[in-house]
């Protein structure tokens, strides 16, 4: 029977009786000037355009004289792609039109640091390969990349789990919409650097998943120069159970989704086994599948049921496909809310573009939309037997006949074994089809890019700038003494380093210089403030400053929101701000001169006097003098009067 378990109900043995494998390929974002191959700049996302670019895709021939599967995938859906380019990001490079420029030194200096963390063999020299992208979402149709590194290893728990490579290459266009034959692209995120870390499939429960996903995410933010925000990261999941095959859950975004993701993807694949089991049992295999199919517009022509009713207005065709022997099997479940049927709808919508919902209609659904007539009429058509199943789809006539040939297709797979296939992960945790899964046919060299040489003398500055890996910063903080939430926030923030070096050059308390590089930036920054324009040089003579007594720490935050809108160096910000230090005397002086007002307050209340007085001495004293001192001088005037 098939197995429909919500995220949770499972255990870790039931898991491996499964057979659950999974690995990741985690895309991340390198935080450089510019973008790969050209010299645009990185990192830039409008909203606006100005030109359109209109292409259409055609696969090629591979070096072996092969064509990839994902790209006669694509060709059979005959897209029309959109390009909208705005003149500040976007360059001849990017549309195909003249020849790369050299690779970016500063992204393969980042992403050797990387390889590196991630225990990697590196390469002796970096060899540039085409990676065919037929969807569009590259105007030249390929992706050019390279490998850094490989066989590298990261400790989990009580294991290690095994990085297969680490490579370098340029980021695709960001999708605007897709809607019929029609895809729109926007060229701004087009190739910004970014590296693929491809884990081996070591993850044996879900949770395993997303834990690793985690732990790969802060060793890469450990070098502060990675992008982060939506969209910056992406995990693509690999997912397999015992007699499955791999399955890729494409593009990601949140690590939280992964365990209801792949798990739903386990049971998924668990089922699919199920369902070919028994088609067999009904002597039903790839080979022997019977199927057939016919139009049948004129035996609905006076149906009811809106969706085909659109469809006759537009002049397009109704065609019913016959599945021998299927009876029973297109309502068969595999995740929640969705079924077989669910699958050939997938199939429909992506390669035929028929993507006006429903697309389909077929002999098992619950509450069928069609009559007990006109399903007989169908079927008549048909000559379908009593135990066959009949799908009905409609659309114009190349699409219709599209939609034909991917209904008996998606039958005949289901006989034989689990697709490999792209998979579109939603939300709620289920999956959809995208695509067939790419093979090695896709990739060849390129002929335009020479090899690049990892130098010794580059590998050895690469090693010399490593931070301290993430569960290292961990027990390093820990020594320190910090909060946990602080040492949380610290993992990933990339002022951790700086935060290193002023602890080791200058007498700062910890939990102060955690609190000012990571908490009060990031708190500006939420603001509106730019503080991520702030140099580790100007912070570090900031903090300086402070221990040398030019001001107290309650300036901290207005002498950061000038440093980082006007760009004005310390000495210049804290002299603007007149936050020069006040002597104990100075500040025991103001004190009292603020403290005879308590004569016009309530006597009953010391504490509400404290209060009010202290908003009024630090609205004059903020950074000038610290809060502790100010409010021990006005506790002792208040209680003894002097």
């Amino acid at each position: 029977m098939p197995r429909i378990f919500d995220y949770g109900e499972l255990e870790e043995k039931d898991y491996l009786e499964l057979g659950f494998k999974s690995g990741l390929e985690i895309h991340q974002q390198l935080k450089t000037q510019k973008k790969l191959f050209c010299r645009c700049p990185a990192g830039d996302y409008y909203e606006d355009y100005d030109a359109e670019v209109l292409r259409h895709m055609r696969p090629t021939l591979s070096e072996l004289g092969e064509y990839d599967g994902t790209a006669l995938m694509e060709f059979k859906t005959r897209k029309e792609i959109i390009y909208q380019l705005n003149n500040r990001n976007v360059c001849t490079y990017e549309m195909d039109d003249t020849p790369p420029f050299e690779l970016n030194l500063e992204a393969l200096d980042i992403a050797l640091e990387v390889t590196l963390l991630l225990n990697c063999n590196l390469v002796g020299e970096l060899h540039i390969a085409r990676k065919q992208y037929l969807d569009g979402s590259i105007p030249a149709g390929f992706q050019r990349t390279t490998i850094l590194g490989t066989d590298g290893w990261v400790p989990y728990k009580d294991r290690r789990i095994g990085i297969r490579q680490l490579g370098l290459e340029e980021d695709a266009c960001r999708e605007v919409s897709d809607r019929g034959h029609r895809r729109v692209y926007r060229t701004d995120r087009l190739s910004i650097p970014l590296i693929e870390t491809v884990t081996y499939p070591d993850m044996r429960a879900p949770w395993e998943v997303a834990e690793v996903a985690e732990l790969l995410r802060e060793l890469a933010r450990a070098t502060g120069k990675v992008r982060t925000g939506i969209g910056r990261a992406r995990q693509d999941v690999n997912v397999s159970v015992e007699g499955g095959t791999r399955v890729e859950i494409k593009g990601v975004h949140r690590i939280p989704y992964i365990p209801r993701l792949t798990h739903f993807e386990a049971l998924r694949q668990a089922n699919l086994l199920e369902l070919r089991s028994e088609l067999h049992k009904r002597g039903v295999t790839k080979q022997t599948l019977r199927s057939n199919s016919i139009e049948v517009t004129e035996a609905l022509k006076n149906t009811a049921f809106s969706p085909i009713r659109g469809a006759l207005e537009r002049e397009w065709r109704v065609m019913a496909v016959g599945l021998a022997e299927f009876k029973g099997l297109l309502s068969f479940p595999l995740q929640p809310r969705r079924d077989f049927a669910s699958e050939i709808s997938d199939r429909v919508r992506v390669i035929a573009c028929l993507d006006e919902l429903p697309n389909i209609v077929h002999s098992e659904m619950m509450d069928s939309p069609l009559t007990a007539t006109e399903w007989k009429k169908v079927g008549s058509a048909l000559k379908a037997k009593k135990d066959d199943a009949i799908v009905l789809v409609w659309g114009d006539k190349k699409d219709a006949e599209t939609a034909v040939g991917e209904i008996i297709i998606r039958a005949r797979e289901a006989a034989d074994a689990i697709p490999n296939e792209t998979r579109q992960a939603f939300p709620s945790g289920i999956n959809g089809f995208e695509r067939i899964l790419p093979g090695p046919d896709r990739m060849y060299p390129d002929t335009d890019m020479p090899p690049v040489p990892l130098s010794e003398e580059r590998i050895e500055r690469a090693k010399g700038r490593l931070p301290l890996l993430p569960w290292q910063r961990r027990a390093y903080y820990r020594e320190l003494g910090l909060p946990q939430e602080i040492i949380e926030d610290l993992v990933t923030d990339k002022r951790a380093p700086l935060l290193q070096q002023a602890l080791e050059t200058l007498p700062l308390q910890p939990i102060l210089a955690a609190v000012i590089l990571s908490q009060t930036l990031k708190s500006l920054e939420r603001k509106g403030f730019p503080t991520a324009r702030l140099r580790d040089e100007a912070l570090l003579d900031l903090l300086r400053r402070f221990t040398d007594g030019e001001f107290a720490r309650e300036g901290f935050p207005d002498i950061l929101k000038l440093m980082s809108t006007e760009d004005w160096r310390p000495g210049e910000t804290i002299a603007k701000l007149g936050l020069v230090k006040l002597s104990d005397e100075d500040v025991r002086e103001i004190v009292q001169i603020v403290g005879r007002v308590e004569r016009s307050l309530d006597p009953q209340d010391l504490e509400k006097k404290w209060r009010y007085l202290m908003g009024v001495l630090m609205a004059e004293l903020r950074g000038r003098a610290p809060g502790e001192k100010v409010a021990s001088f006005l506790r002792e005037v208040l209680e003894t009067g002097t």
